[in-house]
């Protein structure tokens, strides 16, 4: 493979594995987890609830087993709205070619056990772009306006690092534009800068301060001043948690310090007043979290993931995040393979074969990327 197909390979197989291992611990604390399965969860575990489709009435999903949520299902549906265009994305493409995939394309949900519309399986804060888009005709650029904000466009907009591979800034401004038909506020900021932040990780030779410098130049109010924490406490780390009681530590830290610019509160299940309402000094709390992990762990995917699994909470989107970018910096070869075959066969997908058709998008949109540019070039050195 290229460098552009591994580091494509990598960023969707390593999120897929962060989502379904995430996927099994969502919404507890660290403490249940760990009264749940035993110990600390280090790999694919079973559902939290033996009778899962009655226990949770509003959520009758089976996760756990290996199974993606939603979060990799609308990854795999960006991907193809890449693969289908081979250019550039906007608001308009989401209206005109992602939803028709959420609404007319039965697919295998894993969650379902069944074929059914991606519609189905996503979480409100999903169907708001169908109801907007396809039913509300809204303008596509503003049609993120009055959502709930969410982490729910960052949790599937790794692709767009991608394609922007090396250039942190287009990648932030592509994703604003994309999901300013799904989010506003923060929840939309935070899917700019997770994008910033993949197209840094898959540079050639991109290091985890590439990374941290991406993120920090293009954040904006509460976003930055979360980061901005994260790194203030764990970017001097030099050395891992190398023990369970270390990585408890670790967690308990980590929400400390993203909690003043978290909406949702102390209880995830039970959020305060003002949980996912527009704001200038909030933030999501999932990105911050993941680049706690991520830094702590010095960018090791392994033990940046399990520390996003044990955290609880949002625990399958922040380890989606932290995944796409270890996996981005280090390549399918810090992707653990067993993961990935054994996710793939208890969802039912082909998770190298999203990522490869995410790298043959990318490649055709870079070419025509260098193209433009090397026109310019050539137009800005011509004498006036």
């Amino acid at each position: 493979m290229t460098w552009l197909e591994d580091r494509a390979v990598a960023v969707i197989t390593g999120a897929a594995v962060g989502d379904a291992l995430g996927g099994a611990t969502e919404g507890w604390t660290p403490e249940q987890i760990e009264e749940r399965h035993g110990g600390r969860v280090t790999g694919i575990v079973g559902p939290w609830y033996p009778d899962w489709r009655d226990a949770r009435p509003i959520a009758p999903y089976h996760k756990g087993d290996g199974h993606v949520t939603d979060d990799t299902l609308m990854t795999r549906a960006l991907v193809e709205v890449y693969a289908k265009r081979r250019e550039h994305l906007d608001a308009y493409a989401m209206a005109e070619d992602l939803v028709p995939l959420m609404i007319g394309e039965p697919r295998w949900v894993p969650e379902l056990e069944s074929t059914a519309l991606l519609l189905q399986r996503v979480f409100l804060a999903e169907k708001w772009i169908v109801a907007r888009l396809h039913y509300g005709h809204v303008d596509p650029r503003e049609a993120g306006v009055g959502n709930v904000v969410n982490c729910g466009a960052a949790m599937y907009v790794a692709p767009v690092g991608v394609v922007n591979a090396g250039d942190p800034r287009a990648a932030y401004a592509e994703a604003i534009d994309l999901t300013g038909a799904h989010q506003s506020s923060y929840g939309r900021e935070a899917a700019g800068v997770l994008a910033a932040m993949v197209a840094a990780a898959v540079a050639p030779g991109a290091s985890l301060d590439d990374v941290v410098a991406a993120a920090l130049d293009v954040a904006h109010d509460g976003t930055a001043a979360a980061l901005r924490a994260v790194v203030a406490e764990f970017g001097g780390r030099t050395v891992p948690p190398a023990t369970d009681d270390e990585e408890r530590a670790l967690a308990a830290l980590v929400r400390e310090t993203v909690a003043p610019y978290d909406s949702v509160g102390p209880h995830y299940r039970q959020m305060s007043m003002d949980a996912r309402r527009p704001s200038r000094t909030k933030a999501i709390e999932e990105l911050p979290a993941a680049l706690a992990f991520v830094l702590a762990h010095q960018g090791d995917f392994r033990g940046a993931v399990l520390a996003a699994v044990n955290y609880g909470r949002d625990a399958d989107s922040i380890a989606v995040m932290a995944a796409a970018i270890c996996a981005g910096l280090g390549g399918t070869a810090v992707v653990p393979k067993e993961w990935v075959d054994e996710i793939g066969e208890a969802s039912r997908m082909d998770l190298r074969e999203t990522g490869q058709l995410l790298g043959s998008a990318a490649a055709d949109i870079l070419r025509a990327d260098r193209e433009r540019a090397a026109a310019r070039v050539a137009f800005l050195g011509e004498p006036a």
